[in-house]
């Protein structure tokens, strides 16, 4: 298999999750072990050798496949609190100095909770159990076009994995009715490459800079409707609780230069209104945001509204 790059995914910065600003610093930590025991009989022999995971994270899949398939259950919030109170920790991709496909249920941000908990929930649906069915959905969402090559096969910007994700059937955008989709985010997409040397693998390969100034200029320019914050202060109203389904994507906008979407998490109605299940940066581990969603949004002056995206 040829050399494959180390790249960076979406990080955080500010309250949400941002293409990964990663640290040149970082190194290798013995939480991200490539492999399993040698005595893990499930997982051995079927997992490519360029997937990074502990015996902890094969374990942790197996056994809620296992339980979902015994109770039936196939809902996105089944799989998301699973995830309830593991630390947020950032950078959790960034760990290799060649590309590899990493899976780290341990420790989360924003988009590897909702990347785990999607492709948990695919499997699920689908009557699969084992860690490398989950392997292989993990990687048809986070690549392009669900294959691994290099740094410049993930899909940095959330704008990209929706779209690239929705073009293989796996997702669908909500964007209507009108309303709550009063408002429209036209795409100026250029951060990653106005920042190289904030990433490890641009700083390192000044070369693949044009490819990814050539990503962005694909996602530039497009529409994609969206529900903005004076929307989002009416959110207990039937419009709302008709358009927002429990357990779909909601992905925040962004006024911040050069970007699309600042923070993920997931959709949860409760008696008072709308929750987002989310990795928090704020409070450091997944969580049900007890602050209803309209207060949480309207504190974050950076924040223009949401974006919904529903697993098919």
């Amino acid at each position: 298999m040829k050399k494959l790059l180390i790249l960076t995914m979406i990080g955080v910065v500010g309250w949400g999750c941002l293409p990964a600003r990663q640290p040149v610093e970082q190194q290798p930590g013995d939480s991200a072990a490539v492999g399993v025991a040698p005595d893990d009989e499930e997982v051995k022999g079927s997992i490519p050798a360029y997937v990074s995971y502990t015996r902890e994270d094969s374990q942790f899949v197996c056994r809620v496949l296992k339980e979902a398939k015994k109770t039936k259950e196939t809902e996105t919030l089944f799989f998301a609190r699973k995830f309830l109170n593991q630390p947020y920790v950032a950078h959790t991709l960034e760990v290799f100095d060649e590309e590899r496909l990493v899976i780290n249920t341990r420790e989360l941000d924003c988009t590897t909770l909702v990347e785990n908990v999607l492709a948990l929930t695919i499997c699920a649906r689908q009557g699969k159990t084992s860690f490398a069915d989950f392997v292989k959905t993990l990687q048809q969402m986070r690549y392009r076009n669900g294959v691994l090559d290099g740094y410049t096969s993930r899909l940095h910007y959330f704008s990209d994995w929706i779209v690239d994700n929705g073009r293989m059937g796996i997702v669908t955008e909500i964007q209507g009715p009108n309303p709550p989709f009063t408002a429209m985010q036209k795409l100026s997409i250029n951060y990653m490459s106005k920042h190289p040397a904030s990433y490890k693998a641009l700083k390192a390969h000044p070369e693949m800079v044009p490819t990814i100034r050539e990503q962005e200029m694909e996602l530039t320019g497009r529409e994609f409707p969206f529900i903005p914050k004076q929307e989002i202060r009416k959110q207990n109203t039937r419009t709302m609780r008709n358009t927002v389904k429990d357990g779909d994507v909601i992905a925040i906008t962004t006024k911040i230069e050069g970007l699309d979407i600042a923070h993920l998490g997931f959709a949860v109605w409760k008696a008072d209104g709308l929750h987002l299940l989310n990795a928090s940066m704020v409070h450091k581990k997944v969580e049900e945001d007890p602050v209803l969603f309209r207060d949480y949004i309207m504190q974050r002056s950076t924040f223009s509204g949401i974006r919904l995206v529903r697993l098919n």
